[in-house]
This record gives structure tokens, C-alpha cells and sequence, in this order.
């Protein structure tokens, strides 16, 4: 029996014989019930993963955690994230989450990565910046030598430094810029955020404020350096992250290429390798938002491919973003996706797809068309368990979800985590890896607030020291590197994982 449950996929055939014939002798035997249990948990993300003598130590402490906090009167997974953070904060396990090594983030934006506090405290607050207030009550900024042009719908640009310095006291602005960065509010988010559409919109307005910002050249180097500093700080040793490479702007107008922004990513990552010799990198995939036309496509793949050609080392691929509900389907844009395979070129696809709750719709069609694709991963799969067909392809293809569970729920597509479709995909261990999608939108940081949601919400009971170890594995083994990279990666992981469970096994 050891040995069958070492193997269960050969077993399944063997216990389902012996539970049929008790059945017909309408005698259940408690030995095979036991081996049932042990099979069924075998077979979720990490029941296949031994533990050491200390992980198992380590996981006693973990599973006592988590009975105390799954009697908790308020449970976290079962409240919005806004509501529960604090809650999950003052949590044991979120502790030990934060000091866990969880491997690489492969789901990251690149507007939304840094804490918005960093943006107005630090840059905001740099000369020659300009804020003007929108009609719709929103803001837009401008970095300038002189003053800027006037923008349509828009009040007079003001000098930041000069409106601060008639002010006694300014941390009413400060909170006021802040808030039109994030999604967070300290009222009832379900009032506020009433819809999806009202949350999106709200959504879409956000990086629109803070785009002259982040665009600004001397920002955009420290934005990137700060953003990878807060995932390390939560032990995050590698990203790869979907970004726009947008026309960077200098302080005389002047603006850099596509070409220009891919290898300050590239520089930068560099530099904080060296100031981090135990970060392992960072690899950018290249997106376009979704709601263009067909033409812009062409010509955006066209320029993927170059880029791919001209920088592989930091080039990971190509993606889609933008609302799939509003936005066009992949099929929409198949002549041009399919470019790279009609030249012999190697552009790997990492779709966005199956972020969507309206089953049957053309968009809901997004996760086979990914998979027709040969999308190398895809983004969100919240509605995979709707699609068997591509449920099994992404399986037997080896095509990891990137599993979001805080920008699923925010952004309205489950209320509570234990009802998340990666909860039902994890007991059978699909291949998915846990990231964080935008968390400067929603007042989080790095991937421990993730991992939490999804090792106790998702998780239950039953997910143990072995899913968080697998979840990290994961990470690596499908992310972009190469596999001499991915287990080089893996090396430097494992020993920053053995050091991590020593220093908390008592």
C-alpha cells in the first residue's frame, strides 16, 4: 500500500477496485478508507513533496497555527482583502510567510509594484513637478523645466513645491494624491466598488495618474529599483514582469524608445543583482493593452520579435493586458499572433486569459484560444474549471495558472477564498504558481499576502508545509529561465529555504 500511494496515479485504478468490491459487500473497511485519505492528499500541490526531520517540525507548528486561526471570529479569507489585511497582518502565519523564500513572482505589472506612500513621499516630492485635477475629480502629473502645455479636461498645471509651501499642513494632499493611486478605501468596498465596471473604470484611472510619474526618466530608474527592492525585502529572489515599455520622457520633453526602456530594465536589474548577489534576476514580458485594433497589433508583434531578437537575456515574451470583458479577444488578433510561428521566430506567448466571470461570452473563450496559441503560461485561468477541455490541455501541456487571489477578489471575481476555483485546482495539483498582479493597487506588497490567502484560505486544513514548498518550486520550474537557469535558481532557493526552516523550528 506504501508503495501504490508513492504512485497515485497507478493506484487509483487498484483502491477504486478494492472500494468497489466493498461496496458490493457492503462491508467498508476502515484500512481502505485510510488509504483513500492518504491517496486523495497525495495527490494535491506538494502531497508529493517528503519533508526533512525539521520541515516536519516546522510543519507541527504550521498546522497549530492554522487550527487557531481557522476558529478566528473573523476568518481573513472570508472577508474583502481591504477589511482583512490588518487581520492578517496581526496572523502568525502571515509572519512566517514574510520571512518564507516563495521563489520567483511571475505575475506583476509594471505601474502597479511599488507602494504608492514610496510615490508621493519620495517623488512627489522632487523639483519640477506638476499636478493638474481632471474633471471626473481625478490627476495627472508632468515632470517639466518649464510649464507644461495645457491638458484637455484638465485644471492649470501646479507646481507641486509651490502649492506645499503655502500650505501649514500637507498631509491632507499627501493622502489626497495617494488615494487617486490606489483601489483602497477605508469605507465599505462593496458600496464603493458596487460592480465590476465601476471597479474597473476606477482601476484604469489610477494608472492613468500616476503614468507621469513613473515615466519620468530619473523616476522610472529608482521606480524599478524600489519595486524590486520591496519584493526582495519580502523574500522574493525573482520576477518576470508584464510591462508596456513606454516612451520614457526627460525633464526638456525629449523621450526614449521601446528599445531605450527594455534595457534600462536591463541595467538596473543588473545593478541591483550586484548590490543583492542572493537576488537572481528579473525578466520583462512585453504587453499592449488589449482594446487596440488589429494593425497596431501586427506592428507591436512585429516589434515583440526585435526585441526578443535584440535583448533575450531580459526579454521574456509577449502578452495581452486590459480588461478581457471590454476588451478583444485573442482570436480577434490571430493573424497577428501568429507572425512569430509563420517566420520560424520564437516569441513565447504568456496570455492573460480566463479572467472573466461571464461564461459562453466570445471572451470566455480566451483560455483555448491561449492554449492554441502555445502560451507558455496563462494569467489568472480564474474560469479554467468552466473549460475541461482546456483544463486538461493546460495540464498535459505543462501550462502553469499564474493564480492571483487578491486581484480576483478585488477586482470582484470571488468574495470569498475558500469558493476561489485554485482551491478545487490545487487539491489535484494543477500546475499554477501563487503571484500578486498589481499590489500597490491594493494596498499590499510582494507575494506574502497572496501566499496567505492561498494557504489558508484556499488550503484549509489540509494544505501544509509541503504546498508552500511546492508553490515556490513552482515558481521557478515555470518561469521563463532556461533549465540550466531554473536549476541554478533552485540551488540558490534550497539553501535559502534549509536556512529558513532552521531559524524557525524550536
Amino acid at each position: 500500500m506504501a508503495v501504490l500511494l508513492q504512485r497515485p496515479h497507478a493506484a487509483v485504478a487498484c483502491l477504486l477496485f478494492l472500494y468497489h468490491l466493498t461496496s458490493v459487500l457492503s462491508i467498508p473497511d476502515p484500512r481502505l478508507r485510510e488509504a483513500l485519505i492518504k491517496l486523495e492528499a497525495s495527490m494535491q500541490t506538494g502531497g508529493q513533496v517528503v519533508l526533512t526531520d525539521a520541515e516536519k517540525r516546522l510543519d507541527a507548528v504550521l498546522l497549530k497555527m492554522k487550527q487557531e486561526e481557522m476558529v478566528r471570529a473573523e476568518f481573513p479569507p472570508a472577508l474583502h482583502f481591504f477589511k482583512a489585511k490588518d487581520l492578517i497582518k496581526a496572523s502568525p502565519i502571515f509572519s512566517l510567510l514574510q520571512k518564507m523564500p516563495k521563489g520567483g513572482a511571475l505575475h506583476i505589472h509594471d505601474l502597479a509594484m511599488v507602494d504608492v506612500e514610496w510615490l508621493v513621499k519620495n517623488v512627489t516630492y522632487r523639483p519640477h513637478c506638476y499636478m493638474c485635477v481632471t474633471d471626473n475629480k481625478s490627476i495627472r502629473f508632468i515632470f517639466s523645466s518649464k510649464e507644461p502645455k495645457a491638458l484637455p479636461q484638465c485644471s492649470a498645471w501646479t507646481l507641486l513645491e509651490h502649492l506645499r509651501a503655502k500650505m501649514i499642513n500637507v498631509t491632507d494632499l499627501d493622502n489626497s494624491i495617494m488615494a487617486n493611486m490606489t483601489l483602497v478605501t477605508d469605507q465599505d468596498p462593496e458600496t464603493v466598488y458596487p460592480s465590476q465596471d465601476v471597479i474597473w473604470a476606477k482601476f484604469e484611472e489610477t494608472f492613468l495618474a500616476l503614468w507621469g510619474l513613473v515615466t519620468y526618466a530619473p523616476v522610472f530608474r529608482d521606480y524599478y529599483y524600489q519595486g524590486l527592492t520591496e519584493f526582495y525585502v519580502d523574500n522574493v529572489m525573482y520576477l518576470e514582469l508584464r510591462a508596456l515599455l513606454p516612451e520614457i520622457y526627460e525633464l526638456d520633453g525629449s523621450t526614449h524608445d521601446t528599445a531605450w526602456t527594455l534595457k534600462t530594465y536591463q541595467e538596473v536589474t543588473k545593478q541591483f543583482i550586484a548590490d543583492h548577489p542572493d537576488f537572481f534576476g528579473a525578466r520583462i514580458i512585453f504587453t499592449i493593452h488589449r482594446g487596440v485594433n488589429a494593425s497596431v497589433m501586427a506592428r507591436t508583434v512585429e516589434k515583440a520579435m526585435k526585441l526578443q531578437k535584440d535583448f533575450p537575456d531580459i526579454m521574456a515574451g509577449f502578452d495581452l493586458v486590459g480588461r478581457e470583458d471590454s476588451g478583444r479577444p485573442l482570436w480577434y488578433f490571430r493573424d497577428a499572433l501568429s507572425l512569430p510561428a509563420e517566420r520560424g521566430v520564437a516569441l513565447p506567448f504568456f496570455f492573460h486569459a480566463g479572467e472573466t466571470d461571464l461564461e459562453g461570452t466570445e471572451v470566455d473563450q480566451n483560455l483555448l484560444d491561449a492554449l492554441l496559441f502555445n502560451t507558455s503560461r496563462i494569467g489568472h485561468g480564474f474560469a479554467l474549471l468552466r473549460h475541461p477541455v482546456a483544463k486538461d490541455l493546460s495540464r498535459k501541456q505543462g501550462v502553469a495558472l499564474e493564480v492571483c487571489p487578491i486581484s480576483n477578489q478585488v477586482m470582484k471575481l470571488v468574495n470569498d477564498m475558500r469558493n476561489h476555483p485554485a482551491a478545487a485546482l490545487m487539491l489535484e495539483n494543477h500546475p499554477l504558481v501563487i503571484s500578486s498582479d498589481d499590489p500597490a493597487m491594493f494596498g499590499a506588497t510582494g507575494l506574502s499576502y497572496d501566499f496567505y490567502e492561498a494557504f489558508v484560505g484556499f488550503g484549509g486544513i489540509s494544505f501544509h508545509l509541503g504546498s508552500l514548498k511546492q508553490l515556490a518550486i513552482n515558481s521557478i520550474r515555470y518561469s521563463s529561465l532556461t533549465p540550466k537557469q531554473q536549476d541554478k535558481a533552485l540551488d540558490l532557493w534550497q539553501r535559502r529555504w534549509d536556512k529558513f526552516v532552521s531559524e524557525n523550528v524550536f
